[in-house]
């Protein structure tokens, strides 16, 4: 995996350093809103707010909002440009290379280029846009939303980061067997790619249907394991939105805190899980890209050259 990044980082480090300033910009103001939340409902009440001080905490509020979304529109697009970027780079090596193996005499078949050139630098081009860029706005959500209801009232925010740590156990366990249906995936594809385009076609039919077979039941067993993990996911989010509520109700009983954190404590759980949804889905988008990377890499990085920096044109 660090090999992937620092081939990514060679390419593209200067527009990274922008998308991961801009991801911590975001990634700061997550918890803003909460925090006005949290004033706003307490202020209702207790009835201790008038309707210009209701307003003005209301459009701050919602200044902070626009702002984020802001952010997050120009993060996207310069994210989607770049990685649109690479994909060009990668589809100049594939088809500079002529269908010949780097330092090797062997000749790769048109089948498997047109299979790299136009899905596999499809998917490790677009991952390289938001390679480092949304890992950091992510797990910055999470830190600042976690610190937040930690701050307001410190049981609920160890029961919000303790949801995390199962999720991260359960999916480091299943990735490396997702990782092994992945590589198996490609290579298959590769292969009918291959075979659907040399002159024995027909007499090749039947291994070709079967190589079908073959990536179905592959594709079939990747959303059994897939699947059975978000389920169990899912649980875990359930049960930490129960808890949270349930000692909080038991808090605002016993006079120990107020309305307000309780509802910015559900609310910002609530907001955890999409960020820790994400960086689950991003490990894994992660790890199946190492593997396709490391399957294209004899291809588009020859020997031990260099890639060229995104948005140059090739000599």
């Amino acid at each position: 995996m660090f090999e992937l990044y620092a081939a990514i980082w060679r390419v593209s480090w200067r527009r990274q350093i922008v998308l991961i300033i801009l991801s911590i910009a975001i990634a700061a103001l997550a918890a803003v809103p909460l925090n006005f939340q949290q004033d706003i409902i307490n202020a209702l009440t207790q009835k201790d707010v008038s309707p210009e001080h209701l307003t003005e905490m209301a459009a701050g509020m919602f200044a902070v909002i626009l702002l984020s979304l802001s952010l997050k529109w120009l993060l996207g697009y310069r994210s989607g440009v770049l990685g649109e970027d690479v994909i060009r780079i990668l589809r100049r090596r594939i088809f500079l290379s002529g269908g010949t193996a780097p330092d090797s005499s062997a000749t790769i078949s048109k089948g498997k280029l047109t299979t790299m050139v136009s899905a596999e630098a499809e998917e490790l081009g677009k991952f390289t846009g938001s390679a480092f860029s949304e890992p950091v706005v992510q797990f910055g959500t999470l830190v600042s939303v976690v610190g937040f209801i930690a701050a307001t009232q410190p049981r609920l925010g160890m029961i919000a980061a303790g949801i995390i740590l199962p999720q991260v156990i359960l999916v480091l366990a299943t990735q490396i067997r997702v990782n092994r249906y992945v590589a198996a995936r490609v290579r298959i594809l590769r292969q009918a790619s291959d075979d659907m385009v040399s002159a024995q076609v027909q007499a090749l039919s039947d291994d070709i249907q079967a190589q079908f077979d073959d990536i179905y039941e592959t594709r079939r067993k990747m959303f059994l394991w897939k699947l059975s993990t978000k389920f169990v996911l899912s649980a875990l989010n359930g049960a930490g939105t129960v808890a949270v509520l349930l000692l909080g109700g038991y808090f605002v009983l016993e006079g120990r805190t107020d309305v307000g954190t309780v509802v910015a404590a559900t609310i910002g759980l609530g907001r955890l899980q999409a960020p820790t949804a994400f960086l689950i889905a991003f490990y894994r988008q992660v790890s199946a890209t190492r593997v396709k990377y490391e399957l294209l890499r004899d291809i588009v990085l020859p020997g031990q050259a260099a890639p060229p920096k995104a948005g140059a044109r090739p000599s």
